[in-house]
């Protein structure tokens, strides 16, 4: 098949032939011309289809990146969550035994009363 070059020399040859008689260098001319725009237009896809795969790729990683920092973020919430759930369990706990406590201080109290009146009455 013949190169653009060899094409362009031919058609010169016939260009110093009346006009009508090259609509093929025309024709040609058209064709290759239309064949740049049209290279032009498919590097100008590809440009942004590799713009459009790199952004996307760009997502996908910030998406991902995200979801472990959300994991990450919602195992440390969970600790704490259990932390402060035990921390609660202890207090109670406190609580009850400060409920006797207070029980036995009052009832050790009553009895210091009543021995305090048996010595009042003994010692009269």
């Amino acid at each position: 098949m013949p190169n653009d070059a060899q094409l362009s020399q031919d058609c010169q040859g016939l260009q110093s032939q009346p006009v009508g008689s090259c609509t093929g260098l025309k024709l040609y001319e058209s064709a290759l011309s239309e064949n740049q725009k049209l290279k032009s237009k498919l590097q100008e896809a590809q440009l942004e289809l590799a713009d459009i795969k790199a952004k996307l790729e760009k997502a996908a990683q910030q998406k991902q990146e995200k979801t472990s920092d959300r994991s990450s973020l919602l195992e440390v919430e969970k600790r704490e969550k259990r932390a402060l759930e035990r921390k609660l369990s202890e207090m109670e706990e406190e609580m009850k035994v400060l409920t006797e406590l207070k029980s036995d201080n009052q009832r050790l109290k009553d009895e210091n009363g009543a021995l305090i009146r048996v010595i009042s009455k003994l010692s009269k």
